[in-house]
Order: C-alpha cells, then structure tokens, then sequence
C-alpha cells in the first residue's frame, strides 16, 4: 500500500508562522510564552532549508488600527484601542535571527495586496488575513510553482494559526511536517491528533538531518 503522506524532502518547503516580535520578544504587545525559546530551532530550519537551496515562506499577520482586516475574537480588541503587528511598526517585523538578513523589513504596502515579497533566492514574506496560511492567500500557487508538495511547519503558537495552517495543508494534499520543538504552545494530545490526520511530528534535528540526506541523495543521482 502507498503512503502517500510520506514526506518528499527534495519537494519541501519551511512555513513560519507569526514569528513577529509582538508576538515572540518579552514586552511585545501579545507576547506568547514559549515562542523566544523556540526561535533557536527555527533558525536552525532555516538556515538548513537556505543551505539545500529549498524554499521558505514566513508567514505574517498584519492588523489595521481600525480593526476592518482582524478576525472577529480580536477585532474589539483592536477596535477598543489595542495595538499589536501594526502595519510598519517594530512590532509586526519578523525576529531577526530567522531572517537571511537582519535588515530585512515587512514591505507592508505590497503584503496587504496578498502579494509574496521577496527576500532572498528562494525565501518570501507572505502576509495572512487569518489563522491558517492558505486561507484567503496565494501560498498554495506559489508553492505548486516551484513543485512543492510537502510543507514542514515551525512558528508561534501551535492551537491557533500552526494549527489551522498544517489542517489547509493537508485538505490541499500536501504532505505535512509538525517541528514539535520549533513550535510554542505544542501538547501531548494535540501532536497526537496529527498523528492521526498523516502529519508527522518531527524535532528540528530530525528535520535538518533529512533535509540534508536529501540532498546527498539527489547530488548521488546527478
């Protein structure tokens, strides 16, 4: 019987998700515990998927002061005068160490049209309007552009918008991969849940090892 959830790591692309300084540095307007601690595994990911020359889309939530593009659990909040990853403030910018260079800013003009921005060879910031990443967005185009078939997942918050991401994944028939130490707010029960739905659940370092063996193998079959 074919498994067809097996992960292609030649064919894979990095998600993160939310990983803002709002929502990641001590004193940002929604700091999620755990998340600062996970950034190290992140980058790790990143600079293996940067090194295999395979793609990386960081994904991002930008809320506007009047609150018109905030899901509905927020929107009060913002309406009432909270602030957090407001269009070009420090806030809404994605943490230096996971970046390919720590100058890069949020182009948020071009993000709220639902555009990529590129920032690297194969590596873009793509803003969501919501929890999940393929949601309203272009990402399942831009990935099925460059042939991708499996997405490996890492970021901030892992109920919420790792969560609702990894689930579109799947109902779009991408093979799925779950970095459980590269991710804040993971449990026991619901890692196990994506077990069950074909998500495998996998540590940074088991992530990194294959993606390199995957290019040996492919350098092996040249």
């Amino acid at each position: 019987m074919i498994d067809y959830t097996i992960p292609e790591w030649e064919k894979s692309a990095l998600l993160t998700v939310d990983v803002q300084r709002d929502f990641t540095e001590p004193g940002g307007a929604m700091c999620i515990p755990g998340t600062l601690e996970a950034v190290p595994a992140m980058a790790r990911l990143a600079a293996a998927y940067r090194a295999a020359h395979l793609p990386i889309v960081h994904i991002v939530r930008l809320y506007l002061p009047d609150g018109s593009n905030v899901d509905l659990c927020r929107r009060g909040q913002i309406e009432s005068g909270v602030r957090m990853a407001v269009p070009g403030s420090e806030g809404s910018q994605v943490v230096s160490a996971l970046l390919p260079q720590a100058t890069v800013l949020l182009d948020t003009p071009l993000l709220l049209t639902g555009r990529p921005q590129p920032i690297g060879p194969r590596e873009w910031i793509l803003y969501k309007p919501r929890w999940g990443a393929f949601h309203n967005t272009g990402l399942e185009e831009h990935l099925r552009a460059m042939d991708v078939n499996t997405v490996v997942v890492c970021g901030c918050n892992f109920p919420n918008c790792p969560r609702a991401t990894m689930y579109g994944a799947s109902e779009r028939d991408f093979r799925v991969v779950c970095v459980s130490d590269a991710i804040s707010g993971a449990y026991e029960l619901g890692l196990a849940e994506l077990g069950r739905m074909g998500i495998r659940v996998l540590t940074s370092g088991e992530c990194v090892r294959l993606v390199k063996d995957s290019q040996t193998s492919a350098t092996d079959h040249q």
